[in-house]
This record gives structure tokens, sequence and C-alpha cells, in this order.
């Protein structure tokens, strides 16, 4: 059976967030890609499951996101590099300011529960509505509300901010926003 051309194409434009999403879930570009060409390899094998008319988005994102939680079983039984000695070694300390502080909010992103942070990346990063992050994540919508606004307030906590002067770099950005 020939795909859809327009099916298609709806499904290339969401990959670059299938991909945001994966990376906020699996914190590496390169198991993020795994999950995501193994997102459209499920899709496209089991297409005919797929409701026309319903959000396509959602269906892709709900297939990664169980695919993630599979694969996060079964890796949990693997030990590798345990005590991250290893990986330790292979780091590169960032020599910019930008580089820093995105290594600050994965850390901090990383300390907030699952459900809280898959919620705050759907509505925040993937640019989801409260009512289809609720459908792929199979919640109420209130209980994705609930999750974002914690997820909001844990971050600024980890990451000690407590105003506008915390969340842009220079002082010409704050007063462009100050004048808002």
């Amino acid at each position: 059976m020939a795909l859809d051309p327009a099916l298609r194409d709806d499904i290339l434009r969401t990959v670059p967030s299938l991909r945001a999403f994966a990376v906020s879930l699996s914190g590496n570009v390169d198991r993020a890609d795994d999950l995501v060409q193994e997102t459209l390899l499920r899709a496209l094998a089991n297409i005919d499951s797929f409701r026309p008319g319903t959000n396509l988005s959602a269906w892709l994102f709900t297939i990664l996101r169980n695919q993630f939680r599979s694969e996060y079983r079964k890796r949990r039984r693997e030990v590798e590099d345990a005590d991250g000695k290893y990986a330790e070694r292979l780091k590169v300390q960032p020599e910019q300011l930008g580089k820093i502080e995105f290594n600050e909010l994965r850390a901090a992103l990383a300390q907030l529960p699952d459900d809280q942070r898959e919620a705050l990346v759907l509505v925040g990063a993937s640019g989801f509505s409260y009512e289809e992050a609720a459908e792929i994540c199979g919640c109420a919508v209130g209980t994705i509300k609930s999750r974002v606004n914690r997820a909001r307030n844990r971050l600024a906590d980890l990451m000690s901010m407590s105003g506008t002067e915390d969340f842009v770099p220079d002082s010409v950005t704050r007063g462009l926003l100050a004048e808002r």
C-alpha cells in the first residue's frame, strides 16, 4: 500500500518536534535519533491503525513515548558505567556561558519527576496544548496542567530563578522586557 503524500508530509513535519521530545526523554542525541527512527518505523508499519481526522502528531508522540518507556524498562536491568567514571573522562568543559546554562537546564530537568518533565516538554517546548498533552500521556487535562505548573516551579527553584532578570542574558534584553 502506498502512503498518501499529504500524510507523509504531515509525518515529516512532525520529525523535528519528535526529535526534541526524544532528546528530552533520553538526554542523548544519538539515542533520541534512534527513538525517532523506531517511532517512524512503527508508525508506518501500523499506519492502518491511525484514524484520519485525529491528531497525527499526538499519535506519533504517543508511539515515541511508549517506545521510550519500553526500552527504559529493558535497559533498567543493564548496568553500564555505573559510577560514571568513563563518561566523566569523555566530557569537555563548556567554554561559552550559553552552553553552561543549557547544561544547567538539562541537569535541572533531569531532577524533575518523569511525569512532570514529560508534561513540561510537551506543553512548553513542543507546543502541544494541554488537551493534546493529556491525550499523549493518557491522563486528564487538569493533571497535565498541574504537572506543568509543578515542573515550572521546581525548575525555578532548582535553577535559583526568581524574576525576569534571571531568565534573560543581558541588560539590553531585560530593558526590552521591562518596557512592555
